[in-house]
C-alpha cells in the first residue's frame, strides 16, 4: 500500500507517467460522482497497471524507507504551491479536487488495512 499510494501521489504531482484511460464519462459524470459526493471508493476495483506494486509500479523495498517517500510526498502534494498533473481516468482537477482526490484515495486503503 506504502508504494501504490507513494506511485499515485508521484503521478498527482506529474512526476509518474500513467496513461490517460479517461472517458467523457469518466472525466465528466464520474469525476462529479467521486470528488464532489460523500460516496466511497468501492474496494476490488483494479488501479492502472503503472500504479500497481504487483505490475509495472514501484515493489515494496524496506518499510521505513517506503513510508519516508510516502510522508515526503504527500507533503509536497499538500503544499499550496504544488503544481499537480492530470488523473488519468478524471483529467485535469482543480487544487480543491486533487486535495479531496487525496484524502479519499489514502483514507480507501487505510481503511483496507484496518487503521
Amino acid at each position: 500500500m506504502l508504494c501504490h499510494l507513494a506511485d499515485s501521489f508521484a503521478m498527482a504531482l506529474g512526476e509518474r507517467e500513467v496513461r490517460p484511460a479517461g472517458t467523457w464519462f469518466s472525466r465528466g459524470i464520474l469525476r462529479r460522482l467521486v470528488l464532489h459526493t460523500p460516496l466511497r471508493r468501492p474496494h476490488g476495483r483494479r488501479t492502472r497497471p503503472e500504479l500497481d506494486p504487483r505490475r509495472q509500479g514501484t515493489r515494496p523495498v524496506e518499510f521505513e524507507r517506503d513510508r519516508s517517500v510516502l510522508i515526503e510526498l504527500l507533503r509536497r502534494f499538500a503544499d499550496p504551491g504544488a503544481r499537480h498533473g492530470r488523473h488519468p481516468t478524471y483529467g485535469a482537477l482543480s487544487r480543491a479536487e486533487w486535495q479531496r482526490w487525496g484524502r479519499d484515495h489514502a483514507d480507501h486503503h487505510l481503511r483496507q488495512f484496518g487503521l
